[in-house]
């Protein structure tokens, strides 16, 4: 025991010291959302002062405005998103030079990201939040698994604050301070989300989700008004079992109410499986110190051959755009990237894949944008074609079902003409006779 506390303070530092170990040309990879190290990230920018220059900044759904995000000397950090949230939107409308997307899907961003900065030759540098070290000398990643785990198998320098308020987690989230290379400690509150209600076109859509899914079946949910909707509905259902990228609150209240039992899960059974979580304290006191309850890397529980395995999977995400052939932009609005493409494609191909299962594809029929003119406007987001330069985050060969407030049809194995036809009938009525004269005036193309 002396021996580990020792080896704990030979590695303890102030923050301004523990930045110093930034040389130029790293490439630093930020654990994911919740998980990533505030305190160290809001002093980053400070590298200058010592000259450091090409520094690359990776990251993944940030939670704060951190200033090299805001702004920066491109010749001394970069930020390479691989999620953007509002601080990167902000930053990218403002016309920052220093910043860019990372096209990833959840299930390899770390390997590839990892690929390329080891072909530039980059030293890899991760930073991370943990727990406090226990009597056995084992800290823990706390809130995500998701690529961490592959950085640090894959010989990064390892950086991390230790914060005494971050949960302790379970399964691929336990790191030995031996593998610890510089450690700062902080006490600060854990970044929250809050849960967003839903709204009564959120509840239409979820009831229809959730009178396909059957008692047994295992669940992936995102966060927001439609995946709170439909765990709200639900909470009646029996021996549901959680096998999902992200832990949220609704999952929380599913557990509670006894809806999930994980009984009848061919993967890990009794257990509740994420590779990370972000929500309120009402998650994070629930998944501390619970057994129940295991964060493994996202190599593993994204990948689409391993979500295939469970029994009647059933993947529930949503899209920004949707067009008369399938397709599915839910990652940019055109070509200005919004978000990213997260794990969708991950869990709709792997859901597609399991016996019993189906992938869902929410969105609301319509949206109010401003047009030209600077006037605002309703659109439909079911299109004839998708906006020019807009990404295809799910491709028309992966879409099962499409759902909005107006109903829910199935597109997979459909001829276009048949997609078109029944995408239409779910479209708001303001909208189908204008898509049913586009197909009419072009039979070349379905």
């Amino acid at each position: 025991m002396s021996d580990i506390k020792a080896l704990y303070a030979s590695k303890k530092k102030s923050i301004p010291d523990a930045l110093k170990c930034i040389q130029s040309g790293d490439a630093v990879m930020v654990a994911l959302g919740a998980s990533e190290p505030i305190d160290l990230l809001n002093q980053v920018h400070t590298i200058a002062e010592h000259g450091v220059k090409g520094v690359d900044i990776t990251n993944c759904l940030p939670m704060v405005d951190y200033p090299f995000i805001a702004k920066s000397d491109p010749d001394v950090i970069t930020n390479s998103g691989w999620f953007y949230a509002w601080a990167q939107r902000n930053a990218a409308k403002a016309g920052g030079a220093h910043i860019s997307h990372v096209p990833q899907r959840l299930h390899n961003a770390g390997i590839r990201r990892m690929y390329a900065m080891n072909q530039d030759k980059r030293r890899i540098v991760l930073f991370a939040s943990c727990s406090p070290m226990d009597a056995h000398g084992y800290l823990s990643l706390s809130l995500s698994a998701t690529y961490e785990r592959n950085l640090i198998d894959g010989d990064a320098y390892v950086v991390v604050e230790v914060n005494k308020q971050m949960p302790r987690t379970f399964g691929d989230t336990p790191i030995h301070i031996s593998d610890i290379d510089v450690l700062v400690e902080t006490d600060r509150p854990v970044p929250q989300l809050p849960y967003v209600p839903f709204t009564d076109n959120d509840a239409k859509i979820a009831n229809f989700v959730a009178e396909r899914i059957e008692d047994g079946s295992t669940i992936q949910l995102g966060i927001g008004g439609i995946p709170n909707a439909l765990a709200n509905g639900l909470k009646n259902k029996k021996h549901l079992g959680i096998h999902t990228e992200m832990l949220t609150d609704n999952m929380v209240d599913l557990v509670m109410c006894g809806a999930v039992d994980n009984s009848q899960k061919t993967l890990c059974k009794h257990k509740t499986v994420g590779t990370f979580a972000m929500g309120t304290q009402k998650l994070y006191d629930f998944i501390n110190n619970n057994p129940s309850v295991l964060l493994n890397a996202g190599t593993w529980v994204n990948d689409p051959a391993v979500i295939g395995q469970n029994y009647k999977m059933q993947s529930i995400n949503t899209a920004l755009e949707i067009d008369l052939f399938g397709q599915c932009a839910s990652e940019s609005i055109g070509p200005v990237q919004y978000s990213g493409s997260g794990g969708q494609a991950d869990t709709a191909i792997g859901a597609q894949r399991s016996a019993g299962g189906h992938s869902f594809i929410c969105l609301y029929s319509t949206a109010s944008v401003k047009n030209k003119n600077g006037e605002r406007e309703v659109i439909s987001k079911i299109s004839p074609m998708l906006k020019h330069g807009s990404v295809v985050t799910l491709s028309r060969n992966d879409v099962d079902y499409v759902v909005t407030e107006y109903g829910i049809v199935s597109l997979r194995g459909r001829n276009l003409k048949e997609r078109a036809e029944r995408l239409i009938s779910i479209a708001h009525p303001d909208f189908r006779d204008e898509l049913k004269f586009h197909v009419k005036n072009h039979p070349e193309i379905y």
